[in-house]
């Protein structure tokens, strides 16, 4: 049973004020808060069982150990990955993505092709971009329909025999729309090509089944899913991985080094140099232990309601424009939308007076923002622990701040 109330007595950050005014957290696209439980196990694994991991005879080293690779069997396990050694920790979705167009990039060849959509995150756009560059690739890219959703038939047409990898997002970060990775998946397979999904706005608030979705590769973010800062995973086919050479090298990535070669560990540790962040994939455990009890089907269910509810109140506001994305069907908690006539970051520093945090800027998404025909746009987006009655408090604050800014 979803308990919202409940839910939010575990975030210590929702209790403060900014000028007086509640706290609204509509940011959650780019960062999610950390609940009390989180906070607590941090800081009592840095004061009483901090070690580093994979080194150490000693006991709080193999305590520490245990840790980290049972916080990557849960990861396995909440993505739907068939092994832990198919999870490789990075600093999030960003590296991992990166940690993939590296090791890919050393087996394409010039006229190779790589097939993203226009809507993608930076994260998952540049990647390719300077790899096409660096090797005389081609990147092909997925144009968006009238209502900003994912062209298929475009897809469909720019697939080819020469398309080697296909890169896509889970969920635009802009639009919130979700995407049919399944279908592409199973299309750029039947191609001869990889895929990859950008699963770091879908992990967490939708149910991910790697498997089933029929991804290559699946890269999520710990922070916009409760855990730290600073952690995030990339999953890989154990026999791509297996083929494929190492982003970084250092550390326990090496099995042996001599003064003429060198060898790589086996996986994951292979594309895990150097000393990982240790709590945080540890709390990144944590995190899915907590998102598991609520349940990724109650949490998709409860972002689709706040959505609905905001939409509908939103789209009676005559000096809000929705850009024209105005479809709510397969779509989570992200709204982009502008206050006409003002610009996006003028009107977050207004609402920040009444204490609602939204983002404002391009989103990394700058070839969206232009097929948008904007250079920025405000962005409200929910998490398990916001609230009709937050939404509400919002759409009053719009109606309070257009008077005085128009």
């Amino acid at each position: 049973m979803f308990n919202v109330e409940k839910i939010r007595k575990d975030f210590p950050i929702l209790k403060r004020k900014i000028n007086g005014c509640p706290l609204i957290y509509f940011d959650n696209a780019a960062t999610t808060q950390k609940p009390a439980v989180i906070l607590a196990k941090l800081r009592r694994q840095y004061a009483f069982s901090h070690s580093n991991v994979k080194q150490g005879a000693y006991r709080i080293a193999e305590e520490t150990t245990q840790k980290f690779e049972a916080a990557r069997k849960k990861v396995a396990e909440f993505i739907g990955a068939g092994k832990p050694r198919e999870i490789i920790f990075t600093r999030g979705a960003t590296e991992a993505i990166n940690l993939a167009a590296y090791s890919l990039g050393r087996r394409l060849k010039k006229g190779d092709r790589i097939l993203v959509s226009l809507s993608e995150h930076h994260s998952n756009f540049v990647p390719w971009l300077r790899l096409a560059r660096e090797k005389n690739l081609k990147l092909d890219i997925v144009k968006l329909t009238p209502e900003y959703n994912f062209d298929w038939p475009d897809f469909k047409q720019k697939l080819t025999k020469k398309t080697k990898l296909v890169a896509i997002a889970h969920i635009s970060n802009v639009s919130g729309f979700v995407y049919p990775v399944e279908k592409i998946c199973k299309e750029a397979h039947i191609a001869g090509a990889l895929a990859l999904i950008d699963g770091a706005q879908s992990a967490g608030h939708i149910p991910v089944d790697v498997r089933k979705i029929g991804c290559d590769f699946y890269a999520v973010s710990g922070h916009k899913m409760l855990a730290p800062s600073g952690i995030g995973a990339l999953y890989g086919r154990e026999e791509i991985l297996e083929k494929l050479e190492p982003f970084m090298s250092g550390g326990k990535m090496i099995a042996e080094v001599t003064t003429k070669n060198v060898s790589w560990n086996d996986l994951p540790w292979k594309f895990e140099a150097g000393t990982p962040n240790i709590e945080g994939a540890i709390l990144f455990g944590e995190a899915i232990d907590y998102l598991s009890k609520i349940g990724a089907k109650n949490i998709h269910k409860y972002d689709s309601e706040l959505l609905n509810y905001a939409f509908k109140k939103m789209k009676k506001l005559e000096f809000v424009d929705l850009l024209g994305i105005t479809s709510v069907r397969r779509r989570t908690g992200i709204i982009p939308f502008n206050i006409k006539g003002i610009h996006p970051h003028d009107a977050a520093s207004w609402l920040d007076e009444y204490g609602v945090c939204l983002r404002a800027g391009h989103h990394c998404a700058q070839p969206f923002m232009k097929h948008l025909g904007v250079s920025a746009t405000l962005r409200a987006s929910f998490y398990i622990y916001n609230t009709k009655k937050e939404i509400d408090y919002f759409i009053e604050a719009l109606e309070k701040i257009y008077p005085r800014i128009r």
